[in-house]
């Protein structure tokens, strides 16, 4: 087997890892599992990336900092409540079983844990160039990825009064923020409607032209390196010895095992608490349309921001993909919610052509405070959980990759992981 070029300090005979998922995060952390010098292996019922993974926004969002849950959240639950549309819904069905992770969302809006909050998120989200960087390098995926910025734009004066504080937060995290108005806005994207009366251009972020096969090309260069894929569904865990679990039970067989790490997104859960983290997640569930033949060609990302949706060019069409209902992972999609991504993304783009597209829906793993889970088990130290990341799993999953490899070899982390430890509920 050999090694990427500019690995530093492997550990030969770190042992066999089993990666629990193999959606961006669980690559990721494999990967740099891997470049630390562990065996791994990545196990998951679906083929690598196939999950919530294919159907994200495709964004590299180095500015995002700022949580679900603000300090205007609470006036906005009835209508999250009564209007199954909205970018931001709450299925009733689904309500009693959400309450107690809803009282936690409330609580996350507090503007001084809105501060931690988006102080935490700027840590990790320094990272997410970096942190990509050597994997792209590996995987030969530099076509897949561009950074050219993004930008918001708006239609309605008040949603776009609303989104200076955003602005704010991002620009008190030391961040580049642009304010723009109409005719810069239009010089960006000329596709804009005349109407657009304002927005925003972030330059540092960046996106990928499909997130689908950046994962692939991610796993191509992990097995090339040795590590493992697994088609299989992980149930349990057994001979735990002092550590934690020396075996990781498949629905295909058993796994031996020096390191568990749980990345099995929205299905995280079960299997973190049968290793001793009992953890408030849920999930959002995010929904999207990719349209061939648009009519028009985007020159950047763009953010709707009257329907709080991303509009993104990609090699196989513009992807609208965004909003969150709130209604766990057994429900059937609402494919109507797309509805008024098509209405508003029309009304922002006059040339697009809408009809046609692709319907999809994924299960975003989401935490009350809008932080990711990254950490060790309280119960068993060969236990590393690395899920929750919301809508930010792309942006995060480089960082968190190289987050738990720091912590499996018992380094100081890149950054303090102490606002993502699994108790701090």
């Amino acid at each position: 087997m050999s090694a990427p070029s500019d690995v530093k300090g492997r550990l030969p005979g770190s042992g066999r890892a089993v990666v629990a998922g193999a959606g961006v995060v669980g690559v990721c952390s494999a990967l740099y599992l891997q470049r630390e010098g562990w065996n791994v292996t990545l196990v998951d019922p679906d083929g690598p990336g196939e999950g919530c993974s294919f159907g994200n926004a495709g964004l590299l969002a180095d500015t995002a900092v700022v949580p679900v849950a603000t300090p205007d959240i609470l006036a906005s639950v009835p209508k999250m409540l009564l209007d199954p549309m909205a970018p931001l819904a709450i299925r009733w069905s689904y309500l009693p079983k959400l309450a107690p992770w809803l009282l936690r969302f409330l609580a996350a809006s507090r503007p001084s844990r809105v501060e931690e909050i988006s102080q935490a998120l700027a840590t990790i989200c320094a990272r997410v160039f970096e942190d990509f960087q050597p994997l792209i390098a590996d995987a030969g995926a530099q076509d897949l990825v561009q950074r050219r910025g993004y930008l918001g734009a708006y239609r309605n004066p008040a949603k776009l009064a609303g989104m200076r504080w955003e602005l704010a937060l991002k620009r008190s995290r030391g961040m580049k923020a642009e304010e723009l108005g109409p005719e810069e806005l239009r010089q960006l994207e000329p596709a804009l409607a005349r109407d657009v009366v304002g927005g925003y251009f972030l330059p540092g972020c960046g996106h990928t032209v499909n997130p689908l096969a950046l994962t692939q090309r991610f796993v191509a260069a992990f097995e090339r390196l040795g590590g493992t894929v697994r088609r299989a569904r992980v149930v349990d865990f057994t001979d735990f010895g002092e550590d934690g679990p020396r075996a990781v039970v498949t629905d295909g067989g058993q796994l031996l095992c020096d390191l568990v790490v749980i990345a099995a997104g929205a299905y995280s859960r079960t299997l973190a608490a049968r290793l001793g983290a009992d953890v408030p997640l849920d999930t959002e569930r995010g929904y999207h349309t990719v349209i061939a033949d648009p009519g028009i060609q985007l020159r950047l990302p763009l953010m709707c921001g009257d329907g709080s949706f991303g509009i993104t060019p990609m090699a196989t069409g513009l992807r609208l993909a965004g909003t969150v209902e709130l209604g766990g992972t057994e429900a059937a999609p609402n494919h109507r919610r797309l509805e008024p991504m098509r209405a508003h993304a029309k009304a922002l783009l006059p040339g697009l052509k809408v009809e046609g597209g692709t319907q999809w829906m994924g299960r975003r793993p989401s935490m009350p405070d809008s932080l990711p889970v990254i950490g060790r088990s309280p119960q068993h130290r060969n236990v590393l959980l690395a899920f929750g990341h919301g809508h930010l799993g792309l942006t995060l999953s480089a960082p968190t990759g190289r987050l738990i490899a720091d912590l499996a070899s018992e380094r100081t982390p890149a950054i303090d992981v102490t606002p993502f430890r699994p108790e701090r509920f």
